[in-house]
């Protein structure tokens, strides 16, 4: 199953966190090293005779979707994702996301660097499912989803990963771009700013890469996909922005907000149901509707698809300049956090 959200996270760093717990902060900083422990250079493995030919053609992919990044995306040109690693799992880390039963908003967590995310990531899956429990016998609802990618920002080199490299080209290239984009901007505190950014580069990017002579074949494939995500996500966000007004009413009590939900929710299974068998039965995004769906699963939805609009338009205001596009962006960052989205809800009702 193609995975409808990557995560920035960056593990390493909070081994420096002192608000951080210590067993948390040495399963962070561990499980980053043996990650980086494991990757070879992608050179060496595409010049091994043992190396599967399946492998072989997804590395080229990433070869030339990295040559790519940097060339016509004006993303960095660093080592990440110039090394490929087997991490012997179907997730390389496992987050975990909470809110309150009646409000989407979601749990936050501060640490240095990084300031405070909407998410706490583990590398192992029994640590994130024992998060999860403990948080949901606090009272919160949660979801413990698994990562197939993170980003460090660039801190360290972010490598190809088992849990990703089969991914179709354009799945694979659209996720490259995401993560390239974080280390060009990431704003402190912003986990949904930092988010929309990335996705709006990466859509931006995909259409650019793919619109390539000779990717036609790859370009047919991605569209298929990426209409079944567009429905998806919008599916979703109709159910956000129900639950969102309903939540918002100061005549409902508690008792009737989770009354609604409930049978939102309901019929969101009901949509999806429909919305699969237009698909002729395809089941990709089962595990996600059939896992955790609640307050918490739905509260990631909007960190990644509420401000791409502003951020699209705002790349096109720049005449799909990308030097210029990252300028305005890192400027608009650095604005306090009301300016900024009052900016980009400007730009999104151009």
């Amino acid at each position: 199953m193609l995975k409808v959200f990557r995560w920035t996270w960056v593990p390493v760093l909070f081994w420096l966190s002192g608000c951080a717990s210590t067993q948390y902060a040495w399963q962070a900083a561990t499980g980053h090293l043996k990650v980086l422990v494991a990757s070879q250079n992608i050179d060496e493995v595409l010049g091994r005779d043992s190396t599967p030919a399946r492998l072989r053609t997804q590395l080229e992919h990433v070869k030339n979707i990295r040559k790519f990044s940097v060339e016509e995306l004006k993303l960095p040109d660093n080592r990440s994702y110039t090394r490929y690693a087997d991490v012997g799992r179907p997730f390389v880390v496992w987050n975990v996301v909470a809110s309150e039963p009646d409000q989407l908003a979601l749990k936050r967590w501060c640490f240095p660097i990084t300031g405070c995310i909407s998410y706490k990531g583990y590398y192992s899956e029994a640590d994130a499912v024992a998060e999860g429990q403990g948080l949901r016998e606090a009272g919160y609802d949660v979801a413990v989803m698994g990562v197939p990618a993170y980003s460090t920002l660039g801190f360290t080199p972010d490598p190809v990963l088992n849990t990703f490299v089969y991914y179709p080209a354009g799945e694979l290239a659209r996720l490259i771009f995401h993560e390239l984009a974080h280390q060009v901007v990431y704003i402190e505190d912003d986990t949904q700013f930092n988010e929309s950014f990335a996705t709006a580069v990466e859509i931006a990017g995909v259409e650019a890469w793919l619109s390539q002579p000779g990717h036609e074949d790859m370009a047919q494939q991605y569209r298929v996909f990426d209409e079944r995500r567009v429905a998806f996500r919008t599916m979703l966000a109709r159910a956000r922005a129900d639950l969102i007004a309903q939540f918002s009413r100061s005549e409902l009590d508690r008792v009737g907000r989770m009354q609604f939900k409930e049978m939102r929710l309901a019929s969101l299974m009901a949509e999806y149901e429909q919305l699969k068998a237009s698909w002729g039965g395809w089941s990709g995004y089962d595990r996600f509707m059939n896992e955790d769906l609640n307050n918490a699963k739905l509260g990631v939805v909007g960190l990644y698809d509420e401000l791409v609009p502003a951020f699209t338009a705002l790349l096109k205001h720049h005449h799909g300049d990308f030097e210029a596009f990252y300028a305005a962006v890192k400027a608009l960052g650095a604005l306090p956090r009301e300016q900024r989205e009052k900016a980009l809800r400007e730009y999104a009702n151009r």
